[in-house]
């Protein structure tokens, strides 16, 4: 089982694009883009997927409500970087938050829902606001709903991936084994 994991985050680790997948501003402007853009960045990967499996690890309410919030959050830091309402250490914030969540997985942090939602949150206002930041105005609302599909989709297949390996032998400690590698991929990206 371990192997088949393994296997798999190599192989989704080796068909992404390098950390800081932001598209080119000039290339923006389309739902395509905005739909392509999440799933060509080993960060936004990394954290997408980790927010839904950290909902599984949580379970209840929290597989609904922490992606929404991670979502509905993410839509307004996209908006606020439309309306040019800066936001200090955005890029930094990104990586800290693949290291964070990497780490609440690894370690199993089953808070209650609403910290659970506010944690992701605090990260999803940053990750809206880098989409908005290097969209500009032209095309906003079609990259936006894009993005945040593709985004709700990667959260999907982490609530998948959780629920999933649950149900295995040792899927607890996969899961935490995930984590940790999540972690460590960001501390790669970071520092690396």
């Amino acid at each position: 089982m371990f192997r088949r994991i393994t296997l798999a985050l190599a192989a989704l680790a080796a068909t992404t694009a390098p950390a800081f997948a932001h598209l080119n501003p000039d290339e923006h402007g389309s739902f395509m883009a905005g739909f392509s853009h999440p799933l060509f960045g080993l960060d936004h990967i990394l954290v997408m997927v980790a927010v839904g499996l950290w909902a599984a690890q949580i379970g209840g309410k929290a597989l609904w409500a922490v992606p929404a919030a991670f979502v509905t959050t993410m839509a307004i830091g996209f908006g606020l970087a439309l309306a040019g309402i800066d936001l200090p250490f955005v890029e930094p914030a990104i990586l800290a938050s693949v290291v964070a969540l990497g780490l609440l997985v690894a370690m199993a942090v089953k808070l209650d829902t609403i910290m659970s939602a506010a944690i992701v949150a605090v990260f999803a206002l940053f990750h809206g606001h880098a989409h908005g930041g290097e969209l500009g105005s032209a095309g906003a609302l079609s990259f936006g709903v894009g993005f945040v599909i593709a985004t709700a989709l990667l959260h999907g297949s982490g609530i998948a991936l959780g629920l999933g390996i649950a149900r295995l032998s040792g899927g607890a400690i996969a899961a935490r084994i995930i984590g940790g590698l999540t972690t460590i991929a960001g501390l790669v990206l970071a520092f690396g």
